[in-house]
């Protein structure tokens, strides 16, 4: 059983500052209005929201995170997978994801901004709270 995540917001952004959420085309949903991300600030700025989620890697000159994660089998593997696709059609924010027996590497960012978004490190952060629930 899938449990509803609270809404999109890590528990130390919420108690930093308040928060807007986009969905992955750069939509604030809310307001009808285009966000900018992270990639308008220093890099500074990817590598203190990736404290959000240790785990996971910045790649193409900081215009992507992503993960991969090892599972036993394939049939781990697919359960896995269809979890974080339930998560991104609640939360409106879709990975690409690639996977093959024993793996799946998830792969975030924000297409409108073609870069990363503080959303993105959001959702790594579900997804990482998802697997060990």
């Amino acid at each position: 059983m899938y449990h509803h995540l609270a809404p999109p917001r890590s528990a130390r952004l919420v108690k930093e500052r308040p928060f807007v959420w986009i969905g992955c085309h750069g939509i604030n949903p809310s307001a009808g209005t285009r966000q900018r991300g992270l990639r308008s600030g220093v890099m500074g700025n990817h590598r203190i929201a990736l404290a959000e989620a240790p785990e996971w890697e910045l790649r193409d000159d900081a215009r992507r995170i992503d993960r991969t994660f090892r599972f036993r089998n394939f049939r781990e593997t697919l359960a896995f997978v269809q979890r974080v696709g339930e998560l991104a059609e609640t939360e409106g924010h879709h990975p690409d994801i690639s996977f093959g027996w024993g793996y799946a590497t998830v792969s975030l960012s924000t297409k409108k901004i073609k870069g990363l978004h503080e959303n993105d490190f959001i959702m790594a952060s579900k997804i990482d709270r998802m697997l060990s629930s």
